[in-house]
């Protein structure tokens, strides 16, 4: 069977920008090797394989050029999307099968919303600090001006490193073989670097995310990297909101601006779970 890859762009920002996602739908039987291979064909930050489930709302296989991922934000609201506006699955709740176990999805008029579990929030040593920065070009002062640099693992993890302004985020000259060798040491997907400046009024963060490790090395929108960094600004920095507002891929080289929503359940004064959503538009396919 031919699998076609739609491509949708996820977490649109007034109905523009975003990032793009593949989705393919109808991949049952498909190998891992033959999902990596379109993957790697189609060259989307990530692409989403639709399949039967027997214990969820549809199974989500997740691929980016070069690996396979347990869960992709971004690529979930571009899946759910296109099967909300077939009529294939209706508003209100629904799931997800992922090699990570199931999580739970909710439809909202135009927009979808992924379930992210709070797993660990671990601060870097001051070595890694310094690697850090040298990866993104910056000053080790620099990146811990605000709070230390933690890795967040909300399903998987990322280094939050929060800088003071938008010209910070603007000034990092990432050296993707440093991040990529750093990545692969400390286990994760990639860099998630944030500011508390935005350029929308009422918004939370603006953010920068490179991932070079996954053959990513930016992208526009990162609904993981979102839901690890709103972790973050919860425990670490103090922000003790239960919604937050985070713009991303305004920095980048082309501009694609994204907005992605962050909603988060309090327990004993920590964030135990979180929905990450947004909107996604059909671009082709």
């Amino acid at each position: 069977m031919n699998h076609s890859v739609k491509l949708i762009s996820s977490f649109v920002d007034n109905g523009v920008g975003g990032n793009p996602a593949g989705v393919v739908l109808e991949a049952d039987g498909m190998a891992e090797a033959e999902m990596q291979r379109l993957a790697s064909l189609a060259g989307y930050p990530e692409t989403a394989f639709v399949s039967h489930s027997d214990i969820a709302t549809v199974k989500l296989d997740f691929f980016t050029p070069t690996k396979r991922i347990p869960h992709c934000g971004h690529a979930t609201v571009a899946a759910f999307s296109v099967l909300a506006q077939q009529g294939k699955v209706d508003q209100g709740a629904h799931s997800k099968e992922t090699i990570d176990g199931p999580r739970h999805i909710r439809i909202e008029g135009d927009k979808a919303y992924l379930e992210q579990i709070r797993r660990h929030v671990t601060p870097i040593t001051a070595a890694q600090q310094e690697a850090a920065a040298n990866a993104l070009g910056l000053e080790a002062k620099k990146v811990c001006a605000l709070a230390t640099p933690h890795v967040v693992n909300v399903g998987v993890s990322f280094l939050v490193i929060a800088l003071p302004t938008m010209d910070d985020l603007r000034r990092i000259k990432p050296d993707m073989q440093r991040i990529a060798a750093l990545s692969e040491a400390l286990g994760l997907i990639g860099f998630y670097v944030i500011s508390p400046e935005t350029e929308v009024s009422g918004r939370t963060i603006s953010a920068r995310m490179f991932a070079p490790y996954y053959g990513i090395n930016e992208e526009s929108a990162t609904g993981m990297g979102a839901g690890c960094a709103s972790v973050y600004l919860y425990e670490v920095l103090g922000q003790k909101g239960e919604h937050y507002l985070i713009e991303q891929g305004r920095l980048m080289t082309p501009r694609s601006p994204s907005l992605i929503e962050a909603e988060l359940e309090i327990t004993d004064g920590l964030p135990h779970r979180l929905w990450i959503g947004g909107v996604a538009k059909i671009m082709e396919g």
